[in-house]
């Protein structure tokens, strides 16, 4: 007898965790990331701390349960006696069920949308109190910022509402539901699975919870509740312009902007109806471009009915001209990493200081792009992005590649979701939640719908939706081969040969590999190969490197503690350590195939000319000039301490050309074996590095070893 049998449990109707009809209950429309200020001060001070903002992290209160209808009832549970439990966190590292990898697998039952009732459960509940300053004429907002993978909230013991998508944010107004000046309980039941579990099956650990933030926001009856900030250059690239169009609840009325230079002075400042769309023209010294060589940011501070929003906006345009993409007129190389959110302790539940580290390792790395993989990131890391500077490939969270294993071709694979029009709505929303939260961020280049989810209208629907919402950016899906939806052509792990093979048909769009060079065990490979490809063939404009960290989960046994792959907690089936495949180990501490990624897309090259006197210096930077760094050089000589590094004042080498430099050795001759070394390092201190950091080097031969014809020696 299974366990609902044994309890006797049915449910009288569809549960929402499996009713493809039910993607949201009494959920707010998906909207921009930010916060409100009560004064501009404090909006400039871009601390969620000074905003009106309660959080409701810490300790609650937890009861783990085998199944939905196993657990107990709000209106006389003894929450007193229940657990307690971190959040946010995911409850497989705090004591509750297991950690379980596959890559492809389901771990459960494949018949969509149905979700097995054995069904592990999650009941979360705290108290809280809303601050007495806050006033009572406000709606006051409650937001969860990822919690996998479904789940129901109450509040004071009534039902608010219910949502899925894990990796997206959910709100509710909880305004008629609390008692002012009182102690509110707050209580949510979360399902590990859910219908969209069908389409989350991303190669990590499947873990549950309330894994991201938790807080209480305030918005008065009359407020803005989301804006898009959009920029706009002209083709001489010596104009731009921004706009704000702002969208208000309740009765319109003032609003005032105000557009802030990258050192904090007044550019402009401007009041009008909350109605109108603001703009403002930048042009000669006032105008700075972003890109992720040059990420200079403005800032934008819009006040309406006492509240402050701050926004940092960079200026730049994407767009597709033939075959290239371009960003602020050049086509740009990508030399990219794809990122799993991951901790070795937490899992999901990623530290803003773990993010921001890996982050600038990434850049110290030479690396300038990320694709979100496979789902979205906690939202501020989008705030590093922009002032750290890195293109980014902001994917939906959405996959399904689980039915390669239930169907014989890729036509019929799609069937069961991307090509089913049941499923349509559940798509788009996931694209919707994708743009209108991250949509003001200037280092987002690319919409990503999604990976692995073959190919079907339902990506199609949400590639026209994309379009139509924001136009200003450019779309990508591998599996859409032949880029019938999407803006650009996009494929894995194919052989330089391939892709070359490929685009002699194929010339009409620009081209990426969204993943290559896996780097396992002692991978990636072939990076020379692939790096001079990207630099050779213009349509092909880079790559994303698979992946940026290893997964390995923090396991202790005995006195011995180790990283944990698949199988490792006894979870089956698993696909073992193949989670095990990132640039940096667990605890995210490089590999040495970062250096060599970092060396294989250093921005300047030095080789030597065939006549052996002249260095060519290729500068591989899309916008920057040489002269933004140092150069030195030194020579190292068999068997001795290399010379003191002298200065190299290479000539002034714009983006993307090469100059030929004599040899500063001179006349030197070296009778031994030699080498010189030269060097290029960061010229002024940078937010990611100091200065005199070493973003490029080369060594090149200055002779060979003098060899002698003598006998061989018997022995």
């Amino acid at each position: 007898m299974d366990l609902i049998s044994s309890l006797g449990v049915f449910p009288t109707s569809v549960p929402d965790w499996t009713n493809l009809k039910v993607l949201h209950r009494s959920t707010l429309p998906h909207r921009a990331h930010f916060y409100s200020y009560l004064s501009e001060d404090a909006a400039l001070s871009f601390d969620r701390e000074q905003s009106e903002f309660l959080s409701l992290n810490g300790t609650w209160k937890f009861h783990y349960d085998q199944s939905p209808f196993e657990a107990p009832l709000w209106e006389t549970a003894n929450v007193t006696s229940w657990a307690d439990i971190e959040v946010p966190g995911m409850w497989q590292r705090q004591g509750y069920g297991i950690p379980h990898y596959t890559n492809i697998d389901y771990p459960f039952p494949v018949t969509p949308p149905n979700v097995s009732y054995i069904n592990p459960t999650g009941s979360y509940w705290r108290e809280f109190e809303v601050p007495q300053d806050w006033s009572e004429d406000q709606q006051i907002r409650l937001r969860f910022e990822g919690v996998d993978s479904a789940f129901h909230v109450w509040v004071n013991g009534v039902e608010v509402g219910y949502s899925q998508g894990s990796r997206n944010s959910h709100e509710f107004d909880i305004t008629d539901y609390l008692t002012p000046g009182e102690a509110n309980s707050l209580s949510a039941r979360v399902y590990q699975w859910s219908d969209a579990s069908y389409i989350e099956d991303q190669d990590q650990w499947w873990m549950s919870g309330l894994f991201r933030d938790v807080y209480l926001v305030p918005f008065p009856r009359s407020s803005i509740i989301d804006y898009f900030v959009n920029t706009e250059i002209d083709d001489s690239f010596e104009s731009g312009t921004v706009k704000l169009n702002a969208t208000v609840q309740g009765q319109p009325g003032t609003m005032t902007v105000k557009l802030l230079s990258p050192e904090g002075a007044t550019l402009d400042k401007w009041s009008g109806s909350s109605s109108e769309v603001y703009t403002h023209r930048l042009q000669g010294e006032d105008l700075h471009l972003w890109s992720a060589e040059t990420p200079t940011l403005y800032t934008v501070l819009v006040t309406f009915n006492g509240r402050t929003i701050s926004q940092r906006v960079g200026i730049r345009r994407v767009e597709i001209s033939g075959s290239n993409f371009l960003v602020n007129g050049k086509a740009i190389t990508i030399y990219g990493v794809n990122r799993h959110e991951h901790h070795p302790i937490s899992g999901r539940t990623v530290p803003y200081e773990s993010m921001r580290a890996d982050l600038i390792t990434m850049k110290r790395s030479n690396i300038n792009a990320i694709r979100t993989a496979h789902q979205p990131p906690r939202p501020d890391f989008f705030d590093i992005a922009d002032e750290l500077g890195f293109y980014v490939i902001s994917e939906a969270d959405l996959e399904c590649h689980g039915f390669d294993k239930v169907g014989e071709t890729r036509e019929a694979m799609a069937e069961w979701t991307s090509q089913n029009p049941d499923w349509e709505d559940a798509y788009v929303d996931r694209a919707q939640a994708l743009v209108e939260r991250f949509k003001n961020h200037a280092s987002v280049i690319i919409w990503s719908l999604g990976n692995e989810c073959f190919y079907g209208k339902n990506l199609d629907a949400m590639a026209r939706w994309i379009k139509q919402r924001d136009p200003s950016r450019i779309t990508h899906y591998e599996p859409d081969r032949e880029a019938e939806s999407v803006d650009i052509y996009s494929q894995m792990y194919s052989t330089p040969e391939s892709v070359v093979k490929f685009l002699s048909n194929h010339t009409d769009k620009p081209f990426i590999l969204c993943e290559y060079a896996h780097a396992m065990g002692n991978g990636p490979g072939g990076l020379k190969e692939y790096i001079e490809l990207f630099r050779s063939e213009p349509t092909i404009q880079g790559g994303l490197v698979w992946e940026w960290s290893n997964h390995g989960l923090l396991k202790k046994e005995g006195d011995i503690e180790y990283y944990a792959y698949g199988g490792d907690f006894g979870d089956e089936p698993n696909d073992a350590d193949f989670i095990m495949d990132g640039l940096v180990l667990s605890d995210h501490s490089p590999m040495p195939s970062l250096i060599d990624y970092a060396k294989a897309i250093q921005p300047v090259t030095v080789k030597l000319s065939a006549d052996g006197h002249q260095m060519i210096i290729t500068n591989h930077y899309d916008f920057l000039g040489v002269t933004e760094l140092d150069a030195s050089w030194h020579v190292i000589q068999d068997g001795e301490v290399p010379t003191t590094p002298r200065v190299l004042e290479p000539p002034g080498i714009p983006a993307g050309e090469h100059r030929s430099v004599t040899l500063p050795t001179g006349n030197s001759s070296f009778p031994d074996e030699a080498w010189i070394t030269i060097e290029f390092k960061l010229k002024n201190d940078k937010v990611w590095a100091e200065k005199g950091h070493v973003v490029a080097w080369d060594q090149l031969h200055l002779n060979a070893p003098v060899t002698t014809n003598q006998p061989h020696k018997t022995l």
